[in-house]
């Protein structure tokens, strides 16, 4: 299918195949909506797609398989290396979620949760990985950049996302309670925001979510000893 680019431009997701030179737009619907099946009638019929060519729903979908759900070959290698930074921040004691930025098949930045040690409320793994990617290229911008997170970002962290305005966001765990990417909010699908960028969901998720269901399990019962060594004294 050759490669596959997306973009959303006056108010319509614009999906642009290089190879065959085809531009369909698809008015204000959410990418994941569309490659899950949830909201393929919402085309049926769309205009624009003549001559005996694809159904544009089924287009669509095709198309964002192959760019969306389909895991990129290097997804999984650089997943991994936010993981061993995940690793990193359960050392430390913080919650083991593990970021990096990478730019042309390159790691340029890394970042790990740290709030507690570093007394910052705002030192989660993205947002580390944003800034030590900002030094590293002498740009607050990273428009060419993607960042892998292992657990899928909060409010906060998709509000640095869109600021140093990352082309692709690529994560692993979903998060129930705070997740801004589909599991309480989806900011990445906001049409109103002024950046829009392709988002990769569950990308070694089983791996990410067990490493923070044993870190949150382990306090659990630390927390419990405590509690029964006060009662004995």
């Amino acid at each position: 299918m050759g490669d596959n680019r997306v973009a959303f431009r006056g108010g319509r997701w614009a999906i642009y195949n290089i190879d065959r030179l085809t531009l369909s737009w698809i008015r204000k619907l959410d990418i994941q909506q569309a490659v899950d099946h949830r909201s393929k009638t919402d085309l049926e019929g769309y205009p624009g797609f003549g001559g005996g060519r694809p159904n544009p729903a089924e287009h669509f979908v095709s198309v964002m398989q192959g760019r969306i759900i389909d895991l990129n070959s290097s997804d999984t290698g650089f997943m991994h290396a936010a993981l061993e930074l995940a690793a990193q921040a359960e050392q430390a004691g913080e919650v083991p979620v593990g970021a990096i930025m990478v730019r042309n098949g390159t790691i340029v930045g890394r970042g790990y949760n740290c709030p507690i040690s570093a007394s910052d409320p705002t030192a989660h793994a993205e947002v580390m990985a944003l800034r030590d990617a900002g030094r590293h290229l002498g740009n607050y911008r990273l428009a060419d950049c993607t960042l892998y997170v292992t657990l899928e970002p909060c409010a906060m962290c998709m509000g640095a996302i869109f600021h140093a305005r990352i082309a692709r966001l690529v994560y692993g765990a979903a998060d129930p309670k705070t997740g801004a990417c589909g599991s309480v909010i989806n900011l990445s699908a906001e049409l109103r925001l002024n950046h829009h960028l392709q988002v990769t969901r569950g990308v070694l998720a089983e791996e990410g979510g067990y490493k923070l269901k044993q870190f949150f399990a382990k306090r659990r019962e630390a927390r419990t000893t405590n509690r029964e060594e006060i009662d004995e004294n």
